[in-house]
């Protein structure tokens, strides 16, 4: 297959797994929300909850929306270059 193809195929896989977190984030926090004013209204526990997991979504989308995120393809060509040259050493 062409590698544009591979690469924008990738990137679509990407954006869906993004969007399937950050959809599951809300419905849960929301759900957490609800039980923690049901049975601790005292406790905001639900926060941690939402923080830890929040984190983890705004690193997620920071990856697949910027350019040269971490793991981008830039990142991949220039360790295939480095691990090439180790190995013809």
């Amino acid at each position: 297959m062409d590698e544009n193809y591979e690469r924008a195929k990738r990137r679509v896989h990407q954006l869906k797994a993004f969007y399937t977190n950050l959809i599951s984030y809300i419905v849960v926090i929301i759900f957490l929300a609800f039980v923690n004013y049901l049975t601790s209204p005292g406790t905001w526990w639900f926060l941690f909850v939402a923080l830890i997991w929040g984190i983890f979504v705004v690193a997620q989308g920071l990856s697949v929306y910027s350019k040269r995120g971490i793991f981008s393809k830039e990142w991949e060509d220039k360790k295939i270059e480095e691990y090439m040259e180790k190995e013809n050493e």
